[in-house]
């Protein structure tokens, strides 16, 4: 389920008014602990913190002239959506992810590729997301992408 949306502000204040709190603190969360450089935005239908064609000007190789994407966080009918591309693209990242859940949470990790999936707005591990996303500087992204997508 995307949402058309402009900014942050008005992605956030089209989701469910139920959903409104515990999104913007995830979204707060994310942003106060990623380092400089990382540019937060509205694309692909949710929020986001990319690279900016400013710091990468090869973009994003599937979609030629845009920035390069990290993380994403989304609202979709049964739950919330956090995206991160390191975790899909660097393994031992998604290991440390998988190993520390459960320290942070009592629900089962529901998990696709690059996707958590948060259906229970009540026990989302909001201090496990500020590690997560402190793991990357823009740097370490698009190294780790060149090795990974550019080959």
């Amino acid at each position: 389920m995307q949402i058309k949306a402009d900014s942050v502000e008005d992605y956030i204040s089209k989701i469910p008014e139920e959903r409104q709190d515990i999104f913007k603190k995830i979204f707060d969360t994310i942003t106060d602990n990623l380092p400089e450089g990382f540019q937060k935005g509205v694309s692909y239908g949710m929020v986001g913190w990319d690279v900016p064609l400013e710091t990468y000007p090869a973009g994003y190789h599937c979609t030629p002239g845009s920035s390069l994407p990290f993380m994403g966080l989304a609202s979709q009918k049964n739950f919330i959506a956090f995206y991160h591309m390191g975790m899909y693209a660097k393994p031992e990242l998604l290991d440390w992810f998988v190993a520390e859940f459960p320290k942070y949470s009592k629900r089962k990790l529901d998990m696709g590729k690059s996707c958590v999936r948060f259906k229970k707005m009540d026990d989302i591990p909001l201090e496990l997301l500020a590690e997560v996303s402190k793991k990357m500087t823009v740097e370490d992204w698009i190294n780790t992408y060149e090795a990974n997508f550019k080959k």
